[in-house]
């Protein structure tokens, strides 16, 4: 018996070893407490519960949709981790994003992380203001640019739809990460990768821009998002293309 509990401890020691180390070089960027370096649509975005909250009613209604915006900095290539559950919707997360015209300050366009209330968007890669869905679930995308200038989808299928949804939890925590290396893009779904983009459309890819959490308009919702870390990878050799 003895020897069995020791062989369980060395093994929690070395996944508690292993964890940390997956976690070595990430930053914090939300605090837990407050919207320190966070910007958005008071009427709609708080902190509850030790989450940045974005919440629409019947009665405060937003129109279009709008943003809570990290000012700490850009992503460029990057590794983002965080947890986010949603009641009701649909919502994202921002990446490589840029500013976009609208009523107020706080209208983003640009790579989006994908996920909803529903069964059929969560992980997906959406181009908000930027081209549309860019790669869905279970596919691998390369985006060109034909002669005729139109964008054309080169799809890969690297597993089924229906396999990946079952990793999504309906209306629980679930943890989403994001890696981009230069314009080669996966989204992860509790571990489970979601999709992958190559943008090689050089005309309308970005290479940096802004970070942004999305409240959806339309019927009422809540999302949440937590634990929100990143890491700044170096960038990719040019010569190793």
């Amino acid at each position: 018996m003895k020897k069995i509990i020791t062989i369980l401890g060395l093994a929690a020691v070395v996944f508690a070893g292993q964890a940390v180390a997956a976690e070595k070089g990430f930053e914090k960027i939300f605090d837990g407490k407050t919207l320190k370096d966070w910007n958005g649509d008071p009427k709609f975005w708080s902190v509850q519960d030790g989450a940045i909250t974005g919440k629409t009613t019947k009665e405060n209604a937003t129109k279009g949709n709008t943003f809570i915006i990290w000012e700490g900095g850009k992503t460029g290539d990057f590794d983002l981790r965080l947890d986010y559950k949603i009641v009701g919707g649909n919502s994202g997360i921002q990446y490589r994003s840029f500013k976009a015209d609208g009523p107020d300050e706080w209208r983003i366009g640009g790579y989006q992380a994908d996920f909803e209330a529903g069964d059929t968007y969560s992980g997906i890669c959406y181009g908000e203001r930027f081209r549309g869905i860019l790669s869905l679930r279970g596919k691998k995308t390369t985006l060109t640019v034909g002669d005729d200038g139109k964008l054309k989808k080169a799809v890969e299928e690297f597993a089924k739809d229906a396999d990946i949804a079952k990793a999504i939890k309906k209306e629980e925590w679930n943890g989403y990460r994001i890696v981009a290396r230069g314009f080669n893009i996966s989204h992860y779904i509790n571990g489970v990768k979601t999709t992958q983009l190559i943008d090689r459309d050089k005309k309308s890819r970005r290479a940096d821009g802004l970070l942004a959490l999305q409240l959806h308009a339309g019927p009422p919702m809540t999302v949440q998002f937590r634990n929100i870390r990143i890491k700044n990878l170096p960038k990719r050799d040019k010569k190793k293309k």
